[in-house]
């Protein structure tokens, strides 16, 4: 089969197309032949080595994705060859091969069927990001209806957490540096969009929330960002923190957490057990149905083009990149 690999961490510059040997369903596994495959930020960052992780190489990336059953190991039940499946995250792109190939071999426990309603492309680029967006919304528990503040609002995460706050009855702001997406994100659910670049975006998100505060941030940013969205937070505000695409936060100083009793907490769908991932998928299924919303596919480049697709994760898309495979 055709695969993208990765010979050495160092970055996605690594990455070469090359045959290699097709997968074969181990006990408890299935092998999918992949149609869609959705890139992911985790994808650049396991590639550069900023992963605990160390697969054996080389490697082929790739956490999300959809594709059709072609073989089945012993002991796997309630599924068919035929059957079109999508894949929910776990160790597959991570520890084990992805599905940036043609072929891959995936246990049969992180599978999950398409929902009705939704394209095979919306299928396949939902999982990751939206169990992502789901837990930096619900780690905090049961959140009463809340203001929250979503930097990066128009990548992958940044979408889902958006419908999926909406979907929670919360009322959603957001930042982001591309003035030309803010009508297709508040056609998805943003009461306000504000660009971080304009220095007067916190006294222009103030006058838009009148005398509330933010209650709740999901970052995707960190990096000098990240004190101005602090100072955002009301009294017992919370930042869940997803990523950090502009670095590392400079000079934080830790006294900005103590008069409002603030709380930040990590974000990482992997510390979720197979039985957490399906019953956070379950539930965002039925958030996603009450509003009717689904996932949004900004691009989708051939399978030759995966370059060309990690450029475009890079500059910013709105939504989801998909690299089309079959």
């Amino acid at each position: 089969m055709k695969a993208w690999l990765l010979d050495s961490l160092g970055g996605i510059e690594k990455l070469r197309l090359a045959q290699t040997a097709d997968p074969v369903a181990d006990p408890g596994e299935v092998v999918l032949e992949i149609r869609y495959a959705a890139l992911n930020p985790a994808d650049r960052h396991l590639a550069e080595g900023q992963y605990p992780a160390r697969p054996p190489r080389p490697h082929i990336l790739g956490r999300d994705g959809l594709g059709v059953i072609r073989q089945i190991g012993a002991g796997v039940n309630g599924f068919g060859v035929g059957q079109t499946v999508a894949l929910l995250c776990g160790a597959v792109g991570v520890e084990r091969a992805g599905t940036l190939a043609q072929f891959t071999a995936i246990p049969a426990e992180s599978l999950i069927e398409v929902p009705s309603g939704w394209t095979e492309q919306q299928a396949a680029a939902a999982p990751l990001t939206y169990i992502t967006a789901y837990q930096a919304l619900t780690q905090w528990g049961a959140l009463p209806p809340s203001v929250v503040l979503i930097t990066g609002i128009s990548g992958g995460v940044g979408v889902a957490a958006m419908q999926l706050a909406k979907a929670l009855g919360h009322t959603v702001v957001g930042l982001s540096r591309q003035p030309d997406k803010f009508p297709k994100i508040k056609s998805l659910g943003a009461t306000a969009v504000f660009n971080p670049n304009d220095s007067q975006w916190r006294r222009q998100l103030q006058q838009a929330l009148g005398n509330a505060r933010v209650d709740l941030v999901v970052d995707m940013i960190g990096g000098e960002q990240f004190t101005e969205v602090l100072a955002t937070l009301g009294m017992w505000g919370k930042i869940s923190c997803v990523g950090r695409t502009a670095g590392p936060i400079p000079q934080f100083n830790s006294a900005s957490l103590f008069f409002r009793r603030l709380r930040l907490g990590g974000v990482a769908c992997s510390t979720y057990s197979n039985e957490q991932s399906h019953a956070s998928w379950k539930h965002i299924v039925e958030l996603l149905a009450k509003t009717s919303a689904k996932p949004v596919v900004d691009q989708v480049f051939a399978f030759e083009e995966l370059p060309a697709a990690f450029a475009r994760l890079k500059a910013g898309p709105m939504g989801k990149v998909l690299v089309q495979i079959q």
